[in-house]
C-alpha cells in the first residue's frame, strides 16, 4: 500500500493506492486510516473501490457499518470512488445516496470526484 497526499482547497487527503485489496475488515480500515494519519497527516481517505473487499457493498453482511462506524468513531473520513452502475441492491443505492448527502463517507464515480466531495 502507498499514500499519496494530494491537497486540494487547503485540504490534504490520502490517495490510497495498491496492486492488491487492502480494506478487507474492520482492521484493515482502521490501519488505513492510521496510516493516513502518520503519513499523510490527515484523516480523509480517497480509495479505489476496488481496493475494498467486495463484502463491503453486500450490506447485509454488516461490513460496510462495521468499517464505517469505526472512521466516525476515529475522526475519519472516507471517499470511495469505482463503478457502482452493477448493483442492483436498492438498499446499496439507498446507503450511497444517504452517504452522499452526509459529511464523512462518499461514494463517487472518479478519485476527482471523490477528491472534490472531502474537500468542499
Amino acid at each position: 500500500m502507498n499514500i499519496r497526499t494530494v491537497t486540494k482547497n487547503g485540504i490534504a487527503c490520502a490517495v490510497v493506492e495498491s496492486d492488491s485489496v487492502v480494506i478487507t475488515d474492520a482492521a484493515s480500515a482502521l490501519d488505513v486510516l492510521m496510516t493516513a494519519k502518520y503519513e499523510a497527516n490527515t484523516e480523509n481517505v480517497v480509495i479505489d473501490k476496488k481496493l475494498v473487499a467486495e463484502d463491503f457493498f453486500v450490506l447485509s453482511r454488516g461490513l460496510a457499518g462495521e468499517i464505517l462506524q469505526k472512521y466516525i468513531n476515529y475522526g475519519g473520513r472516507i471517499a470511495i470512488y469505482g463503478d457502482y452502475s452493477h448493483y442492483t441492491s436498492k438498499p446499496l443505492k439507498d446507503f450511497i445516496y444517504e452517504s452522499n448527502r452526509g459529511r464523512d463517507v462518499f461514494f463517487a464515480a472518479t478519485q476527482e470526484e471523490a477528491l472534490e466531495m472531502l474537500t468542499k
